[in-house]
């Protein structure tokens, strides 16, 4: 399996040791950046950069997850998320490592570097590359339906049934 990986300054060592456990272990690691310590970085085009990667190889049939580090790991998500067809998931525990790929089919994992120790970071990685997605139905209607919304700003018959009113503490 390739995994792409990405980070920026504070997620830069954990990188570098989940790279080398990996490959370890047999994985392909591609390395999105950055190359060398700066406290000024920015994550936004390094986690593109690796979620654009794996969407590029699932694209082309080729088995491909993501991995990208920071801090917290929020917006290296929402960094990862902003690629259309990629779906990232912030992962903290086992559960939400197991859960991002077996219901949510979570092509990139997000994890905050300074959240986590090195050996409870590579736990959490190898959790979610082991674990297939489980094709329920029910999870493929609702990855159908993000999908939808992707693509077309709405989810025909959901959406719009939606009411939002004010909480009145009844």
């Amino acid at each position: 399996m390739r995994v792409h990986i990405a980070t920026d300054h504070a997620g830069l060592e954990l990188s570098h040791h989940l790279m080398a456990e990996l490959t370890g272990r047999g994985y392909e690691m591609i390395d999105h950046g950055p190359v060398e310590y700066d406290a000024a970085d920015d994550y936004p085009a390094f986690c593109i950069s690796a979620a654009m990667g794996v969407r590029e190889d699932r694209a082309n049939g080729l088995d491909s997850l993501g991995i990208v580090l920071g801090g917290s790991g929020n917006g290296e998500q929402m960094a990862a998320n902003a690629v259309q067809g990629i779906r990232a998931a912030l992962v903290w525990n086992q559960d939400t490592a197991k859960l991002a790929r077996e219901h949510n089919d979570a092509q990139v994992m997000a994890i905050g570097g300074r959240q986590h120790e090195a050996d409870e970071a590579l736990e959490l990685a190898l959790t979610f590359l082991a674990e297939p997605f489980s094709g329920d139905e029910r999870h493929v209607r609702r990855i159908a339906q993000l999908s939808e919304f992707e693509r077309t700003g709405d989810i025909a018959g959901k959406l719009s049934a939606v009411t939002p009113r004010p909480f009145s503490g009844d």
